[in-house]
């Protein structure tokens, strides 16, 4: 054997056997925190991917991870490149690698022991590490709170567990995981980062989520530098950013697709999606109607459009939308691609095979509702099949995903010769409406309707 391939098979890199462990699985344990003076008074948090050793101005932070897990996957593979850094803060919270219920058990078990390892390294360096906690089910009790001393200070996110985007907030899970936390190890006190649930027990201090986001630190940082797009569902990081809204930064617990999505309350459309199986609910829109039939979930399964969208070429009317919910988006309603046109002539759009079965008539939304709230917005819309009209400036135009190449075309309603196609939503942004780059006014143009 070289002495090379001795070092490795010895090296702790690869063993991760040097510090003490509980349970049969030796999960390593974190030191109880040491509480200073102070060091509760207006807590703030810094996320890992914001710290820097240039930074001054907020080394009275504590250190957190509630962040996508490759955003500091490095700490794990390379433990000793970020020491230096992260000492200079006053704590740093261990590594919150997800426990998404959807994990495979020993990716779970894999993650906990990599929290706690993590945490025992960087307190065997002298820094001051708090434990932050997270669970699936109830199957990864036995393991996922191993290696916290009881009586430790520990951390929980609420962020993840919280209603956001239209879907439904995970409180059940993480109510039953707290509470058996509570119980197993007995903090002595619980940093929330984020507004902590009504029936969350002990003593809590709550860092609030938005004060401690990188728009309130004291330095100038362009949302370009940090390629705060990555944090956009289903986003990769671009070259630059153009909104600071919708972004999902917190680690995984719960439900890695985000808990079960329900209908906007400012958005009266969304009913349309759910009702009573086997019924068709109809909504009056914009001079024409919309039926969508709901399946035997409760779901939606298709939709019949009585208009061509202001382009005759591409849509016959009424045209249909198969309706999933599984991709591109789980758990939301999709409109499959291409739509289904009926050049002579359309079926009665039935319930099953029955005479329609009519269910509710749904409220349209106003524009105002309709409105694309930020850039994340609209390239929702497009992934999931949306059908878009929209005006600027007096001019009328359509916004739609078409044919077998999934092209997003835009065009000049009722000016089938003005279409332009483009491959991705990106590209769809940089379109002219009028003197206007789209990308730089979808969140103000009017928004007439849109399917999603």
């Amino acid at each position: 054997m070289t002495e090379e391939n001795y070092n490795y098979r010895t090296s702790q890199t690869l063993l991760r056997n040097q510090f003490p462990g509980t349970g049969k699985l030796q999960i390593p344990i974190i030191p109880r925190f040491q509480e200073k003076p102070g060091d509760f008074d207006d807590l703030l948090l810094i996320g890992f991917d914001k710290t820097n050793l240039e930074d001054q101005n907020h080394l009275s932070r504590m250190v957190h991870f509630f962040l996508y897990d490759y955003r500091f996957e490095r700490v794990w593979k390379n433990p000793d490149n970020d020491i230096e850094k992260l000492s200079r803060y006053q704590a740093v919270l261990s590594p919150d690698f997800s426990m998404y219920l959807e994990m495979a058990p020993v990716m779970q078990l894999y993650n906990v022991f990599r929290n706690r390892w993590c945490g025992a390294y960087w307190a065997s360096k002298g820094m001051r590490v708090v434990p932050s906690v997270n669970w699936g089910d109830e199957s990864t009790f036995d393991f996922c709170f191993d290696g916290i001393e009881k009586g430790s200070v520990v951390a929980v996110s609420t962020y993840m567990a919280s209603e956001h985007d239209n879907r439904k907030d995970q409180k059940e899970w993480f109510i039953a995981g707290y509470n058996e936390m509570l119980r197993r190890v007995e903090p002595e006190k619980i940093i929330c980062y984020n507004t902590p649930f009504p029936e969350m027990q002990g003593d809590i201090i709550y860092v609030d989520y938005e004060m401690s986001s990188w728009k309130y630190m004291n330095y100038e940082r362009k949302a370009a530098d940090v390629h705060i797009d990555a944090y956009k569902i289903g986003g990769c990081a671009p070259v630059s950013c153009d909104t600071i809204s919708a972004y999902m930064v917190s680690a995984g617990g719960g439900s890695a697709y985000g808990g079960g999505w329900q209908p906007s309350p400012n958005k009266p459309e969304d009913q349309r999606f759910l009702g009573e199986p086997d019924k068709i609910n109809t909504t009056y829109k914009n001079g024409y109607r919309r039926d969508t039939k709901i399946g035997k979930d409760g779901r939606a399964v298709k939709e019949r459009h009585y208009t061509d969208h202001g382009n005759p070429k591409l849509h016959t009317n009424p045209h249909d939308h198969k309706i999933n919910w599984e991709t591109p988006r789980y758990g939301q309603s999709n409109f499959e691609k291409p739509h289904i046109n009926y050049p002579d002539g359309a079926p009665e759009f039935k319930s099953y095979g029955r005479a329609k079965q009519m269910g509710k008539i749904i409220q349209a939304n106003t524009p105002e509702q309709n409105r694309f709230i930020t850039i994340s917005d609209f390239k929702d819309c497009m992934i999931r099949g949306g059908e878009v009209e929209i005006e600027w400036h007096g001019v009328h135009y359509g916004i739609i995903r078409y044919g077998k190449d999934d092209k997003i075309t835009i065009y000049i309603w009722n000016q089938p010769e003005t279409e332009r196609c483009f491959e991705t939503a990106d590209d769809a942004l940089e379109y002219m409406v009028g003197s206007d780059r789209l990308r730089d006014v979808i969140t103000q143009v009017t928004v007439l309707d849109r399917t999603i």
